[in-house]
């Protein structure tokens, strides 16, 4: 008793059939089948066709004897010629390459069923599940049963094998079919029946492999018939690929057979898979050479982006070092208004360039690494380090010329305040100095009496008296003068010619004083009568009109403060002179009575005056005049002081508004800086889900620009309104900008640190939790949780990863770690080493093998192998870098693949 199962999965439903079958002498066959409409592999109903029967003998007696030929012989009828099964051992012999059981030799029913019984068997062993195929059936020539069985021979041997991109038997043939026809016109391969109809899908695989053969150009899409003629004559005549189908069949039928046309289409495949493993070939060769073009784009653009940037950097320094000051506030004040513009408008794009320039060379490194290259070595002068310590001395020269800015408009201002005052004391000396050389040099005492010479006397001492006290202007003058020198004063030249005629006047004004003095004194005793009241006048007039004078001088006086401090100051000041107003009033009204009193004396004694006081040039009208200006000047200067008092006020208005801001920014940057930090090295959630959380954080960032252009713009009042000093914050606008500077780069840097590990993760096949547990173990051992671990630390993380570390080992990997000897292993340094050690790239040898299929295993290639297999960019690059083949048995022209492939990876040169 012998008991078969078989079971075969159709459409995701098992159907079981068992069939029973007893041997004594004879055979007695019993089947119990149960089946289920639906589409099979094998559709029985279909065989009801004749059309469709027609093609699948045609079809599959062609197929068969494609293969029987070579053990020379061949059928005529399927259904009879495999009845005793000796032909049907032979064909699975000759396609599976293995030895049957020797077949039994007689002639008898039983032993032709245990023939095919022998092939049967075969067929299961090689894991085909045969669906109510019994030895019987065949035996008897039953039609559907010997097709279905030819069928499934075809499916495992022909078709199950083919394996397109991750797909396998019709499928991957169907693939392959598209693939190989999608640049052909008005070919559209969706399946194996209606898309062959007219012929040019066939044709089109046979042009694709060999063009020489079809000129697909004079094809017509009207003409199936000889399209599909054309494909079976060049087929049959040069690629041994037998007629199996009828040109007037296909046509005439509206859904051709599709196992007739899959069988036939998989004879292409099989006539063209060497074809197939040289496209193979020729792709791996276009991925890795696309790889290197990527990263020499990158490399070339790096250079470009690092040489416009140094060139920018040393065309600005020079710049900036210019210490030429200008001789005008006006021009001072346009140098720092070109300094803003710098600030604001040249070098953020600047800054820009400098944060993608450290992330392409990032990137770059990262792509390199992953594809197994060497490391990008910039130009020499051009490293990332190159560019940031010429970033550095930019801004070092930068901040100086902005203090040297804000010192020299200072020094100005000052100037100028210095050049005015100087000209308004000068003004006042020399209109009070004017006559009075040519009155010291008068001699009219010589016929004077003796009052009149007595009153010349007391003159000359109370102009003794006024010289002494306008020494004090003479020294003022001077003292601002040597200020203005030692401030290197433009105009510094007329200061000191003006400065040394009134000390030279002053000086001989003395001289002649004296000489005055002496002249008087000899003939004083010659003459005694002296008017007391003209002397007494004059003594009381002389001092009052100097302090009206220096009152007057007072309250013209200009001023310069820059706190509300400093203007209070001066309005006590004023408050303390306008109370000593009523005093001066009393010492006005005491000389006014002097005057009065030599009016009632000289109309009491009859005496006849002069109108002229013999001791002084002042007159009452002198007095009352004077003083009438100061009453005047006294209500001007309030007004002047309250409205310095209101700048003030403004000015501080601008510092409280500028803290305000600056107050909530600076600690806002330094929470973002925190918080970036806090994500980078945070193992919740995926990197994509950093990366998401890293982007929210990067648009936070952006639209909180707004608030640094308005405290920009506060920075600017200040400034225009010369403000330099801010009591109310610690905050200046260089720290926040210096903060917003590095908040910009610190995300930009991170989020390329994410994108890299991404990058490297999809690379190298490294899973989600293997990140994570890098991460973990990085974070474990990151005990400053600043985001690198020390030498220490990161030998303890290895050690507790299972690796046995010696010191010559760990040395080897802190090289590759901490490559710029830094002394600290950042986390992106931790990942690249974790996953270099867990992943595989591709190698040069790999490279050099699909040289090798490329080139019929030669060890040269030539140039029409190179354009013929690869794409036209990828084959011109290998032929302008591919040195010449030196060997006897190469062609002339023929080039070393075995060096080029070296190059690729770093192990020679280029």
């Amino acid at each position: 008793m012998l008991r078969r199962t078989c079971e075969v999965l159709t459409g995701g439903t098992m159907t079981a059939v068992e069939t029973q079958m007893t041997y004594s002498n004879s055979y007695t066959v019993h089947h119990e089948e149960t089946y289920m409409t639906q589409e099979e592999d094998w559709d029985r109903d279909l065989l009801l066709d004749p059309a469709w029967e027609k093609q699948q003998r045609k079809t599959f007696t062609a197929w068969c004897n494609s293969h029987l030929r070579k053990a020379g012989t061949q059928i005529e009828n399927i259904e009879e010629d495999f009845r005793n099964g000796l032909k049907l051992m032979l064909l699975l012999e000759v396609i599976s390459g293995e030895r049957l059981p020797k077949p039994d030799k007689g002639k008898m029913r039983f032993h032709k069923i245990a023939n095919v019984n022998k092939a049967l068997d075969f067929i299961c062993s090689k894991g085909v599940k045969l669906v109510s195929i019994g030895a019987e059936e065949i035996v008897d020539g039953n039609v559907k049963m010997t097709l279905g069985m030819i069928w499934t021979i075809i499916l495992r041997f022909a078709i199950q094998d083919i394996s397109v991109e991750e797909t396998s038997a019709k499928e991957g043939l169907l693939l392959w079919c598209q693939r190989k026809t999608a640049p052909y016109r008005n070919v559209n391969v969706q399946n194996f029946h209606i898309s062959w109809k007219d012929g040019l899908a066939l044709c089109a695989l046979i042009h694709r492999h060999r063009p020489d053969l079809i000129d697909y150009s004079k094809l017509r899409k009207d003409d199936p018939v000889g399209n599909l003629n054309t494909a079976f004559e060049v087929a049959e005549k040069f690629l041994d690929i037998p007629k199996m189908l009828d040109a007037e069949d296909i046509v005439n039928t509206p859904k051709p057979d599709e196992k007739a046309i899959m069988t036939y289409v998989s004879c292409f495949y099989h006539a063209f898979a060497g074809a197939e493993q040289a496209e193979t070939a020729a792709n791996r060769i276009c991925k890795v050479l696309a790889v290197n073009q990527e990263n020499e784009k990158l490399m070339e653009e790096y250079e470009k982006l690092a040489s416009e940037l140094l060139e920018w950097i040393r065309r600005t320094i020079p710049w900036l070092e210019n210490r030429v000051a200008e001789q005008t506030m006006r021009a001072m004040q346009q140098k720092l208004e070109d300094f803003r513009d710098y600030r604001r408008v040249h070098k953020p794009p600047r800054v820009q360039e400098k944060c993608q320039l450290e992330i392409n060379f990032n990137t770059l490194q990262t792509k390199l690494r992953l594809s197994n290259r060497p490391a990008f070595m910039p130009s020499e002068g051009k490293m990332v380090s190159d560019i940031a310590n010429a970033w550095k001395g930019l801004e070092q020269v930068e901040k100086g010329y902005e203090e040297w800015l804000l010192t020299e408009i200072r020094r100005l201002e000052r100037l100028d305040h210095l050049a005015e005052k100087f000209k308004q004391k000068c003004a006042m000396h020399e209109s009070w100095t004017a006559g009075k050389e040519d009155l010291l040099s008068q001699k009219d005492y010589e016929s004077a009496s003796l009052m009149e010479i007595r009153a010349l006397m007391r003159k000359h001492e109370a102009f003794e008296s006024d010289l002494a006290a306008h020494q004090d202007r003479v020294e003022q003058i001077a003292a601002i003068a040597q200020e203005l020198n030692e401030l290197d004063y433009h105009d510094s030249a007329t200061v000191n010619a003006r400065c040394q005629g009134i000390c030279d006047q002053w000086d001989n004004l003395g001289t002649l004083t004296q000489k005055r003095r002496d002249a008087l004194e000899r003939v004083e005793k010659l003459w005694e009568t002296i008017d007391q009241l003209y002397l007494e006048f004059a003594k009381r007039a002389a001092p009052f009109n100097n302090w009206m004078d220096g009152a007057m001088e007072d309250l013209q006086d200009m001023f310069i403060v820059h706190s509300i401090e400093e203007i209070q100051s001066l309005i006590t000041a004023h408050d303390q002179f306008k109370a000593t107003l009523p005093e001066a009033d009393k010492e006005r009204m005491a000389t006014m009575g002097i005057h009065n009193e030599i009016l009632k004396i000289a109309q009491t004694y009859g005496i006849k005056l002069s109108g002229i006081n013999p001791y002084t040039n002042l007159t009452q009208q002198d007095i009352s005049t004077k003083w009438d200006t100061v009453k005047h000047l006294v209500p001007l200067r309030d007004q002047m002081l309250q409205e310095e008092v209101a700048r003030q006020q403004a000015n501080e208005r601008l510092r409280r508004q500028f803290a305000a801001q600056a107050n909530i920014i600076g600690p806002w940057i330094q929470t973002k800086m925190e918080e970036i930090s806090h994500v980078s090295v945070d193992i919740a959630g995926s990197l994509e889900e950093q990366m998401n959380s890293l982007k929210q954080y990067e648009q936070n960032i952006i639209n909180y620009k707004s608030n640094i252009d308005k405290l920009e713009g506060d920075h600017q009042l200040s400034q225009e309104s010369l403000i330099f000093d801010n009591k109310h914050t610690n905050y200046t606008m260089e720290h926040v900008r210096v903060g917003w500077e590095q908040l910009l780069t610190t995300i930009a840097r991170t989020i390329n640190e994410v994108e890299n590990q991404i990058l490297t993760r999809d690379a190298k096949g490294i899973s989600q939790e293997q990140l994570n547990e890098f991460r973990a173990s990085f974070n474990h051992f990151d005990r400053k949780r600043n985001g690198m671990m020390d030498p220490d630390d990161f030998r303890a993380c290895l050690i507790s990863m299972g690796y046995d570390l010696g010191e010559v080992e760990f040395a080897r990997i802190m090289t590759l770690v901490d490559a710029n000897n830094t002394g600290v292993v950042t986390f992106q340094a931790f990942i690249d080493f974790m996953t270099r050690e867990t992943a595989e790239t591709d190698t040069a040898e790999q490279v050099m093998a699909s040289f090798k299929i490329l080139a019929s295993d030669k060890s040269y290639i030539t140039v029409d192998e190179l354009r013929r297999e690869l794409p036209p960019e990828q084959a011109e690059y290998c032929i302008s870098r591919m040195t010449r083949y030196v060997g006897g048995d190469a062609p002339p022209g023929a080039l070393d693949y075995i060096s080029f492939s070296s190059a690729l990876y770093g192990e020679s040169d280029l």
